[in-house]
């Protein structure tokens, strides 16, 4: 079973270390229940945490900003042990877990490399924003709340370059927490070497490419809304409980919210995977049985167990 989502941080939470160990302890309680039942590969979210380096190397380092890649890794590695510990509580003795950084492959030519959008780091004053404008060559976008923030690409990832080491942990027996962030991104040259590049890659599509080469069972997205919702927003919105792929598509969904666990998910169940699920961390187990959140399949086939990767 493959998971995927963000639930470290709550919105207005201080980000402490406190307040992510005690988030990621309720979200280890959760992943254990089902771990009783599935094998896990656990992705996750970094982009809070990513803002906060940014806002960090801003400060101590205005002129001289960490890229991204590692920014990336740093937060792979942070938030990976903050997991594996946790989950190592929760999980009955002699458990394996293993927290790989995960380096993901983009294409250069992607059309995200010339429509940057994804925002990150800190929030400039305009005149802040016209020299680091100037200093760092940054594509900028004004934020609702006034000032402007730096923006990104975001490009579709294209491979999982650790792939062989996660199957054979997989393989083993060992949970495996990978792909966090959506990735370290990266992109081959023309000589055939890799390097990191300034980008930002959506972990939901991540871990539905990650859910698809190792063949798992199910991809559960789990975030903090119940279900999938038509209309969202609008006085007469219902929640979906179960749809297929072709049904799904035909609506329309925020790309900046709903729309990349929507593609990930039709992505998924159109591979060959049997169930992806998108509802609430609370609601695992009951997403996977069929009792809550929105449920992607191809049929109304009752889902078994299996491997599950799971995005928190």
């Amino acid at each position: 079973m493959a998971l995927g989502g963000n639930a470290l941080l709550k919105r207005g939470e201080p980000m402490t270390a406190e307040a992510q160990h005690t988030n990621v302890r309720i979200a280890a309680a959760a992943l254990a229940d089902i771990a009783r039942d599935h094998e896990l590969i656990v992705a996750h979210g970094n982009g809070p945490q990513v803002g906060l380096m940014a806002l960090h190397a801003a400060t101590f380092a205005p002129d001289n900003p960490w890229p991204l890649d590692v920014l990336g890794a740093e937060t792979e590695g942070m938030i990976g042990y903050l997991i594996e510990q946790e989950l190592m509580n929760a999980l009955p003795t002699g458990t394996d877990c293993a927290t790989l950084l995960t380096r993901v492959e983009v294409d250069p030519l992607d059309p995200a490399f010339d429509q940057p959008t994804k925002p990150i780091g800190p929030v400039y004053t305009a005149e802040e924003a016209k020299l680091v404008r100037a200093e760092h060559r940054w594509s900028m976008v004004e934020e609702a709340k006034g000032g402007l923030r730096r923006v990104v690409p975001s490009p579709l990832p294209t491979a999982i370059l650790n792939i062989a080491p996660i199957r054979l942990l997989v393989q083993a027996g060992v949970c495996v927490i990978c792909a966090g962030g959506g990735g370290i991104p990266v992109l081959r040259r023309k000589d055939g070497k890799m390097e990191g590049v300034e980008a930002v890659i959506d972990k939901d599509r991540t871990s539905a490419l990650l859910a698809i080469a190792l063949e798992a069972d199910i991809l559960l997205m789990l975030t903090d809304v119940a279900s999938v919702f038509r209309d969202w927003g609008e006085a007469d919105q219902t929640a979906i409980d179960q749809i297929t792929p072709a049904a799904l598509q035909a609506m329309h969904f925020a790309e900046g919210s709903m729309g990349p666990k929507i593609s990930a998910a039709c992505d998924f169940v159109a591979a060959g995977g049997m169930m992806a699920g998108i509802g609430r961390l609370q609601d695992a187990r009951a997403i996977v049985e069929g009792r809550a959140g929105t449920q992607v399949r191809l049929s109304q086939v009752m889902v078994g167990t299996g491997t599950v990767p799971v995005s928190v």
